[in-house]
């Protein structure tokens, strides 16, 4: 267990930093020229970022993150 102590300002940018990426990998996620390996990659990755968002954001703020169901591990990606 590792502790960080954070101010409100740095946690409000943490939780935009962390949004930002989000929103590129959901991008990224509907591109048809990405490969399925890369994808299940940068889906692994949107899971890790999230658990994070959930530690510095609002619930409802969370509720828009969550991964579509169409958007999850299957080979139509």
């Amino acid at each position: 267990m590792i502790g960080l102590l954070v101010n409100k300002k740095e946690v409000k940018e943490i939780e935009y930093l962390i949004k930002r990426e989000l929103d590129e990998i959901l991008l990224d996620l509907g591109d048809k020229r990405i490969d399925f390996s890369v994808k299940k990659a940068m889906i692994e990755r949107y899971k890790d970022l999230f658990s994070l968002l959930k530690r510095v954001a609002a619930p409802k703020d969370c509720l828009a993150y969550i991964l579509p169901e169409n958007k999850m591990l299957d080979e139509k990606i």
